[in-house]
């Protein structure tokens, strides 16, 4: 869905929303790898845009990216970003003698993914961050939630290197009355920690759980599948 190498940087300052990489050609929010191509360091983070005429290198990368890569603050280092999405199973048309399709049709929400060559290794990496948490990872201590028919039904609010820092958003969030989930993973041997809430039922529920994460401040929060 998006592929670059180019030159990043990491101007020095904090920098809120964990993980996250900046480019021009960015459209959409996306979950992407960002590799340092010297040392092949690597972390999952988010993908948005920045504007084309801000100076300096064409990527922008947040003080949690730089931290798990080893970047130094001001010193432009090259970077490939990839970013990929899974296809969502279709949901199953309703049955042509019921009620229902007489009154109405509707088209499954489909998301299609390619899998080339470059990003393969990307892909494998990914299944592997979230195919396993540390056994030491905590347990969420919330209600189950029925299941979804969303295809990305979660809000990740950002991914984190320090986890006081995960703690701290994951509190704010339960003070405004939402029920946070925080996954305790590794990715190389690297440890990071992601905060996510959902899931939600419906696409209104979704976008208005969104608005209220934004309102808080975390401008960075988008859609996910868990």
């Amino acid at each position: 869905m998006f592929q670059v190498t180019d030159q990043g940087l990491w101007d020095g300052r904090p920098s809120l929303g964990g993980v996250w990489v900046a480019h021009p050609d960015a459209t959409d929010p996306e979950r992407v790898i960002i590799r340092d191509t010297g040392s092949d360091r690597f972390v999952i983070g988010a993908l948005f845009r920045r504007e084309r005429d801000n100076p300096g290198p064409a990527l922008q990368i947040s003080s949690d990216a730089a931290a798990a890569l080893n970047i130094i603050a001001g010193q432009p280092t090259e970077l490939n970003v990839t970013a990929l999405r899974r296809a969502a199973e279709p949901e199953p048309l309703p049955d042509p003698a019921s009620e229902e399709v007489a009154a109405a049709s509707a088209a499954p929400e489909t998301i299609e993914a390619q899998s080339l060559d470059p990003i393969a290794a990307a892909s494998a990496a990914i299944d592997e961050s979230e195919a396993a948490a540390p056994a030491s990872a905590p347990v969420p201590t919330v209600a189950a939630a029925p299941a979804s028919t969303l295809a990305r039904p979660y809000i990740q609010i950002g991914i984190f290197s320090i986890e006081e820092n995960a703690n701290n958003t994951a509190q704010a969030l339960r003070t405004a009355g939402m029920v946070p989930t925080i996954y305790d993973q590794s990715s190389s041997s690297r440890r990071f920690w992601r905060v996510v809430v959902g899931p939600s039922q419906s696409s209104a529920e979704r976008q208005q759980l969104l608005e209220t994460v934004r309102g808080l401040g975390f401008q960075d929060a988008y859609f996910v599948t868990n």
